[in-house]
């Protein structure tokens, strides 16, 4: 591919990219991630390793890397190494998640005063940046979600929200599949608010939360 024929395609994901995103986005999921998931997950005393499967601007990864934050506040000492993966087929949502700077109007998207506070500063620019030690959380790179993620390697919880609602019933079941195979025994897969698994793969039990609902591998 030409230098210039990779430019196009860049700036054509870039405009078919649904960037539609706000902090800790529907509240449950990261309430299940922190009471529920974290928890579980640290019984088992290995590294945790979370995918954020569309990170689009960088709020669902950064807001993941803030509950991390706050349950090892809470609960010092519980959680071992967590590592969260953030993926996106834009390169130019990649480059501003990396470096994590917001204006006042995306911040005040789903973002506490209290949590702006404690895990954001000020860039100088008249935005907001985000603190180093949760950036430290987050890796970004870039994935279609229609390739292969062998390359990424095993998680124990996806988030795959808002994201298959702009897929044909074939993409969905292959991605979810994918999903499946990506996950590590016992490992969770959350979705968004108006998603399910109905036809597409069976592959996953339904567990209800409260509140919400979640998906986990079968045993």
């Amino acid at each position: 591919m030409t230098g210039r024929n990779r430019e196009l395609r860049i700036a054509a994901v870039d405009a078919m990219t649904t960037n539609e995103t706000l902090w800790f986005r529907d509240g449950y999921p990261f309430t299940v991630l922190a009471d529920k998931l974290l928890p579980e997950m640290a019984a088992n005393k290995r590294p945790i390793k979370i995918w954020s499967a569309a990170s689009s601007s960088g709020q669902e990864p950064y807001s993941m890397a803030m509950t991390v934050l706050e349950t090892q506040t809470k609960k010092p000492g519980m959680l071992p190494n967590v590592s969260i993966t953030a993926t996106d087929i834009s390169s130019t949502m990649l480059d501003m998640c990396r470096v994590g700077e917001y204006d006042n109007l995306a911040l005040g998207r789903g973002l506490s005063p209290e949590r702006r506070r404690v895990f954001f500063e000020d860039s100088g620019n008249g935005k907001m940046k985000v603190k180093d030690n949760v950036k430290r959380l987050v890796n970004f790179r870039p994935q279609n979600l229609m390739d292969s993620y062998a390359l990424l390697g095993k998680f124990d919880i996806i988030f795959c929200r808002n994201v298959l609602i702009y897929f044909s019933p074939d993409m969905k079941a292959k991605v979810l599949n994918q999903m499946a195979r990506s996950l590590n025994p016992g490992g969770y897969l959350l979705l968004g608010a108006s998603e399910s698994l109905t036809g597409l793969t069976d592959q996953f039990e339904m567990v209800r939360c409260n509140p919400g609902i979640i998906y986990k591998l079968k045993s």
